[in-house]
């Protein structure tokens, strides 16, 4: 049903009401409401954009560089982590340590690859949605960059007086003479030059934006360098004691991280050899026992056929052998022991690593472990003073200085079981099952200088045989370290490029004026703020027998806001531009 007015009471939507039939009967009848008192025709409902459109914007929003500098900024967000929490690639002991010590937080950090984040996925798609919007971005504008390059420059704006900088003179010279002249002076001072309609426009520093699209695509190239080298290069460290050879063979690293797509035939077959280390330091003054210079002559084989050859290792001094770099990290002191078990056998001798405790005068700290024993395993846990020296309140033992003038261990026994023969692994470093299968010896502590032996109680003997020196090395592959390090040359000289070339744009236009002369007006504008080179230009233009501001029809114009009349930069720059096609520049 349809009231009066003809709307209908039931409907609440807003849309015409009735059918056709009834409409057209009151119409007949006169009896249809005003115009203003009709509900409003239904209003079709825009079509979605649907899946291809949301694809179109999708990308778009992705190639924009407010999207990449968010990608960037997230990129350095999430390595953050990777600096601050222990990393299974470069420390799986302290990881077990950190989850051992906190138990609730430890696993949630955990799940969220906060132990392993330049492998974890939301890192890699950072990464690669970084490298995509960076594209997106870049190579569109490459073209288009190309396009403005290679096309005719703008032509002259209606009103050149309305321009930032501009001049008007006249001359008894012709409108051809003049355009000629001042074809002649722009390309001599390297401005692209199109002669048209009366006027010549002029267009130059196309640098700075070649500059600044150098620097995307190098960065581009940044991140794949460094890509590949995550892909294809690989990281190990190496502790090599004096007398010691190191093959290039995966078993004998200490750590070892390889590329994703590293395959273990890829190590190159040299070896490495150090005969002495040598360590200097400072004797006297508030740096006394810091560290001057470290050198390891070592010999190395680039292959098993090849020659054996010497080199000087020292630090920021690496060896580049089969495609890898060898680099000089740090040192350290390996006691030399020999252990006789209760039979009087020889159960082990061999110098042992000790690893610093307190690295100003390398207080260290080592085990040696005796499997071989027999009839009971035998450990030991000493600590070496490469200075040894009475502290200062005379209770215990210090070390005085870093280099071994006089050297102590101090040695304590254990029997028992080690766990070797369980065959777990264990930490060369520490002892396991102290107190349950490896208990400590009654009176079993002793000092010893080089050449003393420690009978330990019950059987056995230990003796300090003498002091070698160690160093740790890292063996590192990186393919692509070569192509970042060239991308980061270009990515600075396309900054330096961006930043000290701007666009200049010139226009001279002539038309013949009463009395047989000619009005000359030129017009400039510079990307920034105006140059003294457009002064330079109509100069050259009048000839060096007049100066600016010469005579009654002379007028110049230096900034938008000299003169009455004269508009803003930003209005002036429209029409600078119309008609430039793909000339103008686009704007990010």
């Amino acid at each position: 049903m349809t009231d009066y007015q003809g709307t209908e009471t039931t409907d609440t939507t807003g849309a015409a009401t009735g059918t056709a039939d009834t409409a057209d009967t009151a119409d007949a009848s006169g009896t249809r409401a005003p115009a203003a008192r009709q509900a409003p025709g239904e209003t079709p409902r825009p079509a979605g954009i649907g899946p291809l459109g949301w694809l179109r914007w999708a990308w778009r929003q992705l190639t924009t560089m407010r999207t990449a500098l968010i990608l960037l900024f997230l990129v350095a967000l999430g390595a953050v982590p990777g600096s601050i929490l222990p990393q299974r690639g470069q420390a799986p002991e302290q990881v077990a340590a950190y989850l051992e010590d906190h138990k609730t937080a430890g696993p949630w950090l955990d799940r969220l690859s906060m132990f392993d984040v330049f492998a974890a996925p939301w890192f890699a798609a950072i990464y690669i949605l970084l490298f995509v919007s960076l594209a997106g971005c870049v190579v569109p504008r490459a073209f288009q960059h190309y396009r403005s390059m290679r096309a005719r420059p703008p032509a002259a704006p209606r009103n050149l007086g309305r321009l930032p900088q501009s001049a008007k003179y006249e001359t008894d010279a012709s409108p051809e003479d003049v355009l000629a002249e001042a074809r002649k002076v722009l390309r001599g001072r390297r401005f692209r030059v199109d002669v048209a309609g009366g006027a010549a426009s002029a267009e130059k520093g196309y640098l700075g934006e070649t500059g600044n699209l150098l620097f995307h695509v190098s960065l581009l190239a940044l991140l794949f360098a460094l890509g590949l080298g995550n892909l294809f290069g690989y990281q190990g460290n190496v502790l090599l004691t004096e007398g010691k050879t190191f093959a290039n063979s995966l078993s004998l690293y200490d750590q070892f991280t390889p590329g994703r797509a590293f395959e273990d035939g890829e190590l190159a077959p040299f070896t490495l050899t150090l005969d002495d280390f040598k360590a200097e330091y400072e004797t006297e003054g508030d740096k006394r026992g810091q560290a001057t210079a470290f050198n390891a002559d070592i010999r190395y084989r680039s292959g098993p056929d090849a020659a054996e050859k010497p080199y000087d290792l020292r630090i920021n001094h690496p060896l580049n052998v089969g495609g890898a770099k060898v680099y000089l990290l740090g040192h350290g002191y390996a006691p030399v022991f020999t252990v006789r078990d209760a039979e009087g056998d020889i159960a082990f001798q061999d110098s042992v690593p000790f690893l610093e405790m307190e690295p100003r005068n390398l207080t260290s700290e080592g085990v040696i472990k005796v499997p071989d024993a027999q009839p009971d395993q035998l450990a030991f846990y000493g600590i070496l003073w490469p200075t040894a020296m009475a502290s200062q309140d005379g209770k215990q033992i210090v070390s005085g200085f870093p280099a071994p003038l006089r050297p102590v261990v101090t040695i304590t026994s254990f029997k028992g079981d080690i766990g070797l023969d369980s065959g777990t692994p264990q930490s060369v470093y520490k002892l396991e099952g102290l107190g349950e299968t490896l208990h400590p010896v009654k009176d079993g502590q002793k000092l010893l200088e080089p050449g003393e032996t420690f009978d330990v109680p019950g059987g056995g003997s230990i003796t300090f045989d003498g002091l070698r020196q160690y160093v740790t090395l890292s063996v590192n592959r990186d393919p692509g370290r070569i192509p970042a390090l060239v991308a980061a040359i270009l990515a600075v000289l396309g900054v330096a490029a961006s930043f000290m070339v701007r666009r200049r744009r010139v226009w001279v236009r002539a038309s013949a004026a009463e009395g047989g002369r000619t009005v000359v007006e030129v017009g400039g504008l510079t990307l920034g703020n105006p140059t003294p080179e457009f002064d330079e230009i109509v100069t050259a233009l009048r000839g060096p027998q007049h100066e600016p501001g010469d005579g009654p029809d002379d007028e110049s114009h230096q900034g938008p806001d000299e003169g009455p009349g004269s508009e803003s930069e930003s209005e002036s720059e429209p029409d600078a531009d119309r008609g430039s096609g793909p000339a103008t520049e686009p704007k990010e």
